[in-house]
């Protein structure tokens, strides 16, 4: 039986959401296999939520990541933490001795045939030092940085160093000239031949088909935004005020939005009048309510389809996964809001081929929507040609990848 080891990286969701669609599909490859998980956080109740009867194969690794600020990380925080404990963070330089330990000891004792690191950089040294086969799947390795963060520019030279020693690196993009996370890539001439472009790790699973919710019987006919609030704590509720800031200009008083929260709490899910009363989703419908903001918690995959079919646009963080799916996926022009510059490479990147548009203001989101609105037929014909071109299938590809490792190596 081949024994194959998925680090993941508990900073976000996009690792974990990767690396769930990889599994998916990874048995049509590969038979007669156990897979191991690793990581910590919400990341790590999530596989023990998914994986109940296979807890003996899920380990908590305490991966380094960095302090929660108000929105997203707190850059003076995490670099006192370097040296210093902060909130209940030891001092960075002993987390990475320990975390590496941990590492160490599964490596030890599990003999892995494979390893796949999502993020989690650590397990490249640890599998080239043991010379077992390791694929890292990733959208950066050096990531163009903005002059208010030059000061990253060393971390960034450590961690593409670290990322250089798996054995093959799996971007998750299409190929260029369509590669979305191009500004985030920038790889050096001496690991080029490592690096394989599968495409992007897009849900392919069949939606059973049940009868419309309340929800997509109130949005039938109407034209709106759907705002997607996503990450970690820091970065959902920083999000969250940022779009609330929008809302309360005068100028959004009657452009009509859906806000999913990324939040397992259905206490969110309300809906706002234009008469400026909250009702809920079933009495919304069952009044006809003339609603100008939807709440959800965590829309239902039928819902989440159905919203993406409807909405005239999607503002986003400038998170890969989701930009991915929105724009190659859904062909929705997006509105980005960034938070860390792998974001606005990202936005920036499809603003330049009219993808869609980068705002970091309230004014300049506004601004945004009316250009969307107003050249949609330029956005959709963009849109259309950007599609052709996508890659979906990052996870099929990596599977097969995986598979041909092993098969070599018996």
């Amino acid at each position: 039986m081949y024994k194959i080891s998925e680090f993941i990286y508990p900073w976000g969701g996009g690792h974990y959401s990767r690396m769930m669609r990889l599994n998916s599909v990874l048995g049509e490859h590969i038979k007669d296999f156990e897979i191991h998980y690793s990581s910590k956080d919400h990341v790590y109740q999530k596989l023990i939520d998914k994986f109940p009867n296979n807890k003996d194969q899920i380990h908590e690794i305490l991966m380094p990541t960095p302090i929660d600020g108000k929105f997203g990380p707190s850059v003076a925080l995490s670099m006192l933490n370097l040296l210093l404990p902060i909130d209940n963070n030891p001092p960075l330089v002993k987390q990475i001795a320990s975390y590496l330990r941990q590492e160490k000891e599964l490596y030890n004792k599990i003999k892995f045939d494979l390893v796949i690191n999502d993020g989690d950089m650590g397990s490249n040294i640890l599998a080239k030092n043991r010379n077992i086969p390791s694929l890292f799947i990733t959208n950066q390795f050096r990531p163009k940085l903005y002059k208010s963060r030059a000061y990253f520019y060393p971390s960034l030279v450590f961690v593409a160093k670290q990322i250089a020693k798996a054995s093959k690196i799996l971007v998750a993009d299409s190929p260029p000239p369509y590669t979305l996370c191009e500004y985030n890539l920038n790889f050096t001439k001496e690991i080029k031949d490592k690096v394989i472009y599968v495409g992007h790790f897009t849900d392919t699973k069949n939606i059973t088909k049940e009868p419309p919710s309340d929800l997509e019987k109130l949005i039938q006919d109407s034209e709106f935004g759907y705002w997607m609030r996503t990450g970690n704590k820091s970065t959902n509720n920083g999000t969250g005020q940022r779009y609330q800031d929008v809302f309360n200009d005068e100028e959004m008083r009657t452009e009509k939005r859906i806000i999913s929260h990324a939040k397992n709490d259905s206490s969110i899910d309300s809906v706002i009048g234009k008469d400026g009363k909250r009702y809920s989703v079933s009495d919304a419908v069952e009044k006809k309510v003339d609603w100008i903001q939807i709440d959800v918690g965590f829309l239902s995959e039928q819902e989440k389809e159905t919203v993406l079919n409807l909405c005239k646009y999607s503002v986003v963080n400038g998170s890969h996964t989701v930009m991915g799916e929105i724009l190659g996926g859904k062909l929705k022009p997006i509105i980005g809001i960034p938070v860390y510059d792998e974001h606005t490479n990202n936005i920036k990147w499809a603003e330049e081929r009219d993808l869609g548009v980068l705002a970091r203001k309230t004014k300049q989101v506004i601004k945004a929507i009316s250009k969307i609105k107003n050249n949609y037929n330029k956005f959709e014909e963009n849109l259309s040609e950007f599609a052709k071109n996508f890659v979906p299938n990052g996870a099929e590809n990596s599977a097969k990848i995986a598979a041909q490792i092993l098969e070599e190596k018996r």
